[in-house]
């Protein structure tokens, strides 16, 4: 399994998403992008992570990047999540895993999706990767701030 690492290319894609059409990388050149990779819709911790990202809000909409959350479910279940709790952080559907494989997030056998946030520059450079190897906590709306901080100052 490929690992995506800080310095080196992120690797594009193009899923379904809760946006309007589909979500590519490669289309988001020129912004800040952060990628929060997480294990499942309506599980105790996702909904904690993404119910601070509805809470912060106003710190997410300061970072002036776009927030993406990606994960095996499909875009059913997404809109069901968001409808549900109202999130505000878009979620894209990776529900083949092959996004979660190719930044090296999968656990060992592919049996599920790792929390992790990467930061990706204007350039489509990760500048930032943090990846859980237990999902309990998760990186909240000021976290991603310091995650921005600190890539920027990479960049």
């Amino acid at each position: 399994m490929a690992k995506a690492k800080e310095g080196q290319a992120a690797p594009d894609f193009t899923l379904p998403w809760t946006g309007e059409g589909e979500f590519s990388l490669a289309d988001h050149r020129g912004r800040w992008v952060v990628l929060a990779f997480y294990p499942g819709d309506f599980t105790p911790t996702c909904t904690k992570q993404f119910c601070n990202y509805r809470d912060g809000r106003e710190r997410i909409d300061d970072l002036d990047a776009e927030v993406i959350g990606i994960s095996p479910q499909d875009v059913d279940s997404h809109e069901r999540f968001t409808a549900e709790h109202g999130l505000t952080v878009p979620l894209a559907a990776d529900v083949d895993k092959s996004v979660a494989g190719a930044y090296g997030v999968l656990a060992p056998g592919g049996s599920f999706v790792r929390r992790a946030i990467f930061v990706v520059d204007p350039e489509g450079v990760i500048r930032y990767r943090k990846v859980a190897l237990v999902g309990l906590g998760f990186e909240d709306a000021d976290d991603l701030h310091s995650a921005l901080d600190r890539a920027h100052a990479a960049a």
